[in-house]
């Protein structure tokens, strides 16, 4: 690990004003990371496609450290962060599918280098299986293949699909908490070493939580998408992720953190068997959003992927 990662994280550099595009019912707001010079350059096009709950800022660190080789941008996807829920309501990992490639279709921007964190990696191997011919490569860190049985500390995220349970759980005594409390326990859950966070990206996690929490439709994107990916854990036949992930012909870099407390370290032995053409980044001290936790790692493994891609 490198010296500078093992001392607090700074606030997360910031996101250039987000432009909206128009895709399949909704309005998915596209981001640059602050400082990039925007398309051009000789760079080959590059999408940060964000995990349950998630938005395009998680990518923000490692969106910069990559400026200089690609011209990237993130998406929120339907329902989170900037974009609007789908008019159709269909956030299974389907729908989540249809928006990124309409918006890749819209916007003219493909083949790109795909990066996915957790559902959205689930969204990039189903992309890359069915349109292969908009993808030169695939980042995926800790991606939320079919895992059965999950580990224990991923069964909140589970639940969240049950219908009905989140807004029973928020009128128990128990569901009631502080902001700040929520926000704390999310970071637990999500980052191998909370600790590592600076205040000011603490009060912007906060910040964050606090916007979603006004939103009408933020609870059930959620509780919908995680709806969803329980039901591509169940999916047979052609649709199946694993069988469609074998489908994958573009160079894989997956990345993996052994505190990861939502997508076990086991399923890295599968993921790597899975994929054609793949290799493996294990990081021992990250959670479950390695490009956010150590993205000076991240980056110098992806831009071994680039050299091969």
């Amino acid at each position: 690990m490198d010296s500078a990662e093992q001392q607090i994280l700074p606030e997360p550099a910031a996101l250039a004003p987000l432009r909206t595009v128009e895709v399949a019912g909704t309005a998915l707001a596209v981001h640059r990371s602050a400082g990039d010079p925007g398309p051009g350059g000789g760079r080959e096009p590059a999408l940060f496609v964000h995990g349950l709950g998630g938005s395009a800022a998680n990518w923000t660190e490692l969106m910069a450290r990559l400026a200089g080789h690609l011209d990237g941008e993130a998406l929120d996807l339907p329902g989170f962060g900037d974009s609007a829920p789908p008019a159709d309501g269909n956030l299974g990992l389907s729908g989540h599918v249809r928006a990124v490639i309409g918006y890749l279709e819209a916007t003219g921007r493909g083949p790109v280098h795909l990066f996915g964190n957790s559902l959205g990696g689930a969204v990039a191997v189903r992309l890359a299986a069915l349109r292969p011919d908009l993808v030169r490569s695939l980042t995926l860190v800790s991606p939320a293949l079919p895992e059965l049985p999950p580990q224990r500390t991923a069964w909140s995220a589970g639940l969240l699909g049950v219908p009905g349970l989140p807004a029973l759980l928020r009128r128990l005594p128990s569901g009631r908490r502080s902001p700040e409390e929520v926000t704390d326990d999310l970071l637990r859950l999500v980052w191998g070493d909370p600790g590592r966070l600076s205040a000011a990206a603490r009060a912007g996690a906060l910040a964050e939580y606090r916007r979603r929490a006004e939103l009408p439709h933020a609870m059930p994107a959620l509780a919908g998408s995680a709806r969803g990916i329980v039901s591509a854990y169940t999916e047979r036949g052609e649709q199946a992720l694993w069988r469609q992930a074998a489908r994958v012909k573009a160079p894989v870099l997956l990345v993996y953190g052994l505190r990861d407390k939502l997508v076990a370290y086991r399923s890295a032995r599968r993921a790597f068997a899975a994929f054609a053409d793949c290799r493996l980044l294990v990081l021992p001290e990250s959670g479950h959003v390695a490009m956010m936790e150590h993205p000076d790692a991240v980056a110098r493994a992806v831009l071994e992927l680039l050299g091969r891609a």
